[in-house]
């Protein structure tokens, strides 16, 4: 369990304040909501990122460890080296901290995401969502305990980002996992746990009998995603 408490302002204009945001173990939580409310910025006082703001708040882990060191991040931007090919870009982590990848490793992680036939290959000769299969190989390389993604799949094509979302969900299987997220369909295929957040504050909303990997075009997929989007629509009328 992870849990954050507390507020957070951005020269001199509050963001939010009173937060209590919880992650369950080895589950998925999706955190939705309109852009500027503080989604990332949620995210990356967790993963202990700069943010250029004041926090005065509390982050606490269940086992009472720090979070240092055991939190990998995939942004929605691949930020892959364009001197490097797929190779170089998944083992980047070790090589920057001085360690001498484990290749075998790096073979199953980059066949994991598909790419295996592509390994040799530079970013510029990837498409968009090979990219990202590319930036989730080197996340799994890191093989964290705790995943945080910031809207990974929002840049993509349709199915593209469908695709990307059952991989992911497969391969962060008994991880714990934030995913921030301003598609109520995201949330609603892959959270096991569903909080918004917007100009009214956080609050956490039923995911529903349910189990995640939801099929998108199943029924009650679609009635959480619709009731997603009112919750929004709802608070934004406000």
């Amino acid at each position: 369990m992870i849990r954050i408490t507390g507020s957070f302002s951005y020269q001199g204009q509050r963001l939010f304040e009173g937060i209590d945001f919880a992650l369950e173990p080895r589950a998925w939580t999706c955190l939705l909501g309109p852009s500027g409310v503080g989604k990332s910025t949620l995210l990356r006082l967790l993963a202990g990122l700069e943010t250029h703001g004041e926090f005065h708040g509390h982050i606490e882990t269940g086992d009472g460890e720090l979070l240092e060191g055991r939190v990998a991040y995939m942004a929605q931007q691949d930020l892959l080296m364009p001197w490097l090919d797929v190779t170089g870009n998944v083992t980047l982590g070790a090589k920057l901290r001085g360690e001498t990848p484990d290749l075998d490793r790096t073979m199953t992680m980059i066949a994991a995401v598909g790419l295996e036939p592509h390994r040799h290959k530079y970013p510029r000769e990837l498409s968009g969502g090979m990219r990202q299969r590319v930036a989730l190989a080197r996340t799994l390389m890191e093989d964290k305990p705790f995943v945080f993604l910031d809207e990974p799949f929002s840049a993509l094509d349709a199915r593209t980002r469908a695709e990307m979302q059952e991989l992911a969900f497969g391969l962060l299987d008994a991880r714990t996992v934030l995913l921030v997220t301003h598609d109520p369909a995201e949330a609603a295929r892959l959270g096991h746990r569903i909080a918004i957040l917007d100009e009214t504050g956080l609050r956490e909303t039923p995911a529903g009998p349910s189990r995640p990997l939801r099929a998108a075009d199943a029924r009650a997929t679609l009635e959480l995603q619709s009731r997603l989007l009112q919750d929004l629509r709802k608070a934004h009328a406000a």
